[in-house]
This record gives C-alpha cells, structure tokens and sequence, in this order.
C-alpha cells in the first residue's frame, strides 16, 4: 500500500496537475476570504468554506479522473493485478494520495483565521469544525468519483460523469420537491431502485446469481412493506434523497448545526464506495 501511495502522490505532482489543482482552490478561498472577512468585514470564516464547497465539484473529478481510467486506457492496469498487493491495498494507496491533495488547501485555509483573529473575534470551534466537515465531504465526493473512475478507460468521461453525478447530489435538495410522493408513484419509483440495485451489484461481481437473489430479496421485502404497512412507503424516496444530499448536510455544518448522523454519512459513503471498487478490481483480477 505505501509503494502504490508513493506513487500516487508522485504522480500528482510530476506533472502540473497537482499544482493547478492546488493553486486553483488556494486561489479561490483566498478570493472569498477577502469578499467575505475583509471587504464586508464578517469574522464568519465558515461562509469561506461554505462558498468554496462549489469548487469541490471541479477539484474532485479533475483528481480522480486518471486514477484508473487512463491506467485501464494504456493497460498498465494490467500491472496493479500482478503486483503481490491485496487489491485494497491499491484503492486505499490510491485514495489516500488523493486525500493528502485535497487536504493541503484545507490547512493552508486553517491559518487564515489565526491571522484574520488578530483584527477581530473569531468562532475558532465553528471555523475548524466547518473545515472538518469540508474534508470529510470533500473525502466521501473523492471516494464517489474514483468508483466512476475505475468504470470507465476515458479520463474525460470519467470527470465528465463524475460532475454530472456530483452537480444532480448539489441540487438534490431543489430536485426532491418534483419527486412524487403518492404510494402507486412511491412503489415504481421503488422497484426501479430495486432493479438498479440489482444491476450495480451485478456489475460490481460480474455474479448474476448474487445480484438476482439480492434484487429478489429486496423486491419480497418491498411487497411484504406495502402489503402490511404502506404508508411506509408513501412519501419514502424524497426522505431518502434529503437524507444523501452530502452537500446540504454540509451546509447543515457551516449554520453551526453538527450532527452525528452527517459523520456517519460521509464515513459511510467512503467505505461503501471503496468497498465497491475493490470489488470491481477483485473481478478484473481473475477476469
């Protein structure tokens, strides 16, 4: 894992990738500071956080794009299986060296309230909470878009459909409310899910039969629920979707709102994706 990490991070600053990405964001928080605590004089330093949460959807699918797609393009993938490493070991040297790229912006932006503090009072416990959850949901969109990543060999379509994901996830909360609610509309909307479930499953192992007994489990429990209690049911997915929605929860943390409930979101979206891609790269392995 160390070898692949080192190799990773290496990578990232070879070339200009890295730097762009890091002055970039840089760049951009230094913008807001300014807007922010020194043009209309607010000691609120989470607002910075709060706007720069937008350049995320930019920072992330440009870090991830490359991390498989273009070693699957020039089949140097080939070489990740033949290396005598567990293939989580690769996702989470991978993943890692991402998470060291995406987190030097955010201690860089750490010291601008220290000096900011020395012209007035600052919410130092909001402020590093804030940045805090900015890593974590910075960390969750990263381990999201490095599964898109691993699904295709075009690093373009990979950051591309890795935006495209992330915007719909920005403006879910706005989305939710064209969700129909009513129990017929519920039930479909349901076993479409069911379906898709199946197929991501499907997809992940390459085994039809787990994927069948998996979409077939879930469509039984679905009847069962609707045949015993369906109001469950009614109204359920735009509940579901305001639950996922990592930005607004997000937005939840810069209000001073913090919950336990975002924590274990963001922490959960992180290991359930990587587990999804060592298992795409498990099938790849003995494919």
């Amino acid at each position: 894992m160390g070898a692949v990490f080192k190799k990773e991070l290496r990578g990232y600053f070879t070339g200009f990738t890295g730097y762009i990405l890091l002055a970039v964001m840089l760049v951009m928080m230094g913008i807001y500071t300014m807007i922010y605590c020194l043009s209309y004089q607010y000691s609120a330093f989470e607002f910075v956080y709060g706007n720069t949460v937008f350049v995320l959807m930019l920072f992330v699918p440009i870090l991830t794009m490359r991390m498989f797609a273009e070693e699957k393009k020039q089949g140097t993938d080939r070489l990740l299986y033949s290396l005598p490493l567990k293939m989580s070991d690769i996702i989470i040297g991978k993943y890692l060296a991402s998470l060291v790229v995406l987190g030097i912006p955010c201690l860089f932006a750490g010291i601008y309230p220290l000096i900011l503090s020395k012209f007035g009072n600052m919410n130092f416990k909001l402020i590093y909470v804030t940045m805090l959850g900015f890593f974590l949901l910075g960390a969750a969109l990263t381990a999201v878009c490095m599964f898109i990543s691993l699904l295709t060999e075009n690093q373009i379509v990979a950051a591309i459909v890795s935006f495209v994901v992330l915007l719909l996830n920005y403006f879910m909360n706005n989305l939710t409310g064209y969700v129909p609610s009513t129990l017929f509309a519920s039930t479909v909307i349901l076993v479409i899910l069911v379906i898709i479930v199946g197929l991501v499953v499907w997809a992940v192992t390459k085994n039809a039969v787990l994927a069948d007994i998996v979409a077939i489990a879930l469509m039984l429990a679905l009847i069962v629920i609707r045949l015993v209690k369906a109001e469950l049911i009614q109204g359920i997915l735009p509940k579901i979707l305001n639950k996922i929605e990592l930005f607004e929860q997000f937005f939840n943390i810069v209000y001073g709102s913090l919950e336990i409930s975002t924590i274990v979101l963001y922490l959960s979206v992180i290991v359930l994706f990587c587990v999804m891609s060592v298992q795409v790269l498990e099938r790849r392995r003995w494919a």
